[in-house]
């Protein structure tokens, strides 16, 4: 499995997620490689976007949103889980895609239902913010399949502080998978 190239990630933000779905976050962790298939994943667009950390501008915290496509943005949700989005579009855009939801395929063998629990099963944690997704140890992978894939649009999880915001349907996954978090 290799990287995608930056180019995947310079892009539509909606377009990057639908195209994540199926994708492999692949991670290092102490010489064992785990993977997993991406099932979930939620769209944040930017400073536009009230749901989304970059809404409320440059800051030490949000300064990878605002950085080049194809890096790691980890936070902290509750104090104590880690969240992993990936960086797109343009430069200064700030917008990224959350992973949400993971099928194990292999050296994975936690929950993967929530991006949390994602996080926690894949080895993810603040050290990989900024990471740089064109790494040969945490990446993600191109679809292997070209079957068809039937992606489910809905409202994002947790976010009804953000108005109108919270009833777009940013939040796509993966039909009939058992992985997917919420329904």
């Amino acid at each position: 499995m290799t990287p995608l190239p930056r180019s995947f990630y310079d892009r539509d933000t909606v377009t990057v997620a639908h195209e994540l779905l199926g994708a492999y976050l692949v991670h290092d962790v102490a010489g064992e490689t785990r993977v997993g298939k991406i099932v979930e994943v939620e769209a944040y667009l930017g400073e536009e976007d009230l749901a989304a950390h970059s809404s409320r501008g440059l800051t030490p915290r949000t300064r990878i949103l605002f950085g080049p496509p194809g890096f790691a943005y980890v936070y902290l949700i509750y104090g104590i889980h880690c969240c992993l989005n990936v960086v797109t579009e343009r430069e200064g855009n700030a917008c990224a895609v959350l992973l949400r939801a993971l099928e194990p395929v292999r050296n994975v063998h936690e929950r993967t239902c929530g991006p949390g629990l994602l996080c926690r099963a894949m080895g993810i944690d603040l050290r990989c913010n900024g990471h740089d997704l064109l790494s040969g140890n945490l990446f993600v992978a191109a679809r292997m399949d070209e079957e068809e894939r039937c992606i489910v649009a809905r409202p994002r999880i947790g976010v009804a502080y953000a108005g109108d915001w919270a009833a777009k349907p940013l939040r796509f996954y993966l039909a009939e998978n058992p992985h997917v978090s919420k329904r």
